[in-house]
């Protein structure tokens, strides 16, 4: 049985203390959430400081990104993934959509990030996803497929145990346009098949694919009735406490 997810990604918002005041006033609204994890992911300046203060809560959280470098050195500006660890993170983003369309990574960056992420001990959640002239072009699942045989190239059947993809269509990533909950279950369902390829159906069956892309309190539930989505990677639904907390409170 796949536990759903539902995690926060803040993107670049909240300084230090909009974040602990975020945190401690979510907490407590998703304190009996047992059916899902909770995960949120501030920015790396409030890591830190949010982790400590949830310490001993039900909510997980996550680094926005690591470094593809391994070992400490002179790479200004990267942050490795083994201080994300070390800050309190249990998981990490690697790939997003932003990530890719504005910084330009690759996926061979974003492969050596999830291996990165697995050396420290963190779960990448590892995204993907097509644009909206991709899918119009009639190739989305072409798309989705080389970003999952690149992103999860080198990995080892074990590896492939520890890591949560999320799909997110870049067109419906702050646009306000949403996936339907058909389709949605039909590129989650070719993510699986693709994964079964790649690993075994064993391990397809265990894999939480989580849906991103303008998930709201009105749309969560209908795209959580789907087989193969197993939770949500939400982007600015995730800022307020009461909305995230809906969003985590889907089944009720």
């Amino acid at each position: 049985m796949r536990k759903p997810v539902i995690a926060g990604n803040w993107k670049m918002y909240k300084l230090v203390a909009d974040s602990v005041a975020m945190a401690l006033n979510l907490r407590p609204l998703v304190a009996n959430a047992n059916h899902c994890e909770v995960i949120i992911a501030p920015v790396f300046t409030a890591l830190k400081t949010v982790a400590d203060r949830l310490e001993g809560s039900n909510i997980k959280i996550a680094g926005q990104d690591c470094s593809v470098e391994t070992q400490h050195g002179a790479h200004t500006g990267e942050v490795a993934a083994d201080m994300l660890r070390d800050a309190g993170a249990s998981h990490v983003i690697v790939g997003h959509s932003e990530r890719r369309q504005f910084y330009f990574e690759t996926d061979t960056f974003v492969n050596r990030k999830t291996q990165a992420a697995l050396a420290a001990n963190l779960t990448p959640i590892v995204c993907v996803g097509e644009t909206l002239a991709q899918r119009e072009a009639g190739h989305p699942e072409s798309v989705v497929r080389g970003q999952l045989e690149g992103g999860l190239r080198g990995l080892t059947a074990s590896d492939l145990d520890r890591i949560i993809v999320a799909y997110e269509p870049i067109w419906a990533i702050g646009t306000g346009l949403t996936a339907t909950p058909e389709q949605a279950q039909e590129m989650h369902a070719f993510i699986r098949r693709v994964f079964a390829e790649r690993a075994s159906n064993g391990q397809a069956g265990a894999l939480r694919i989580l849906y991103g892309g303008s998930v709201k309190p009105d749309n969560i539930a209908g795209l959580m009735k789907q087989p193969d989505v197993d939770g949500a990677l939400v982007g600015g639904a995730s800022l307020e406490a009461e909305t995230f907390a809906q969003l985590v409170n889907y089944n009720r």
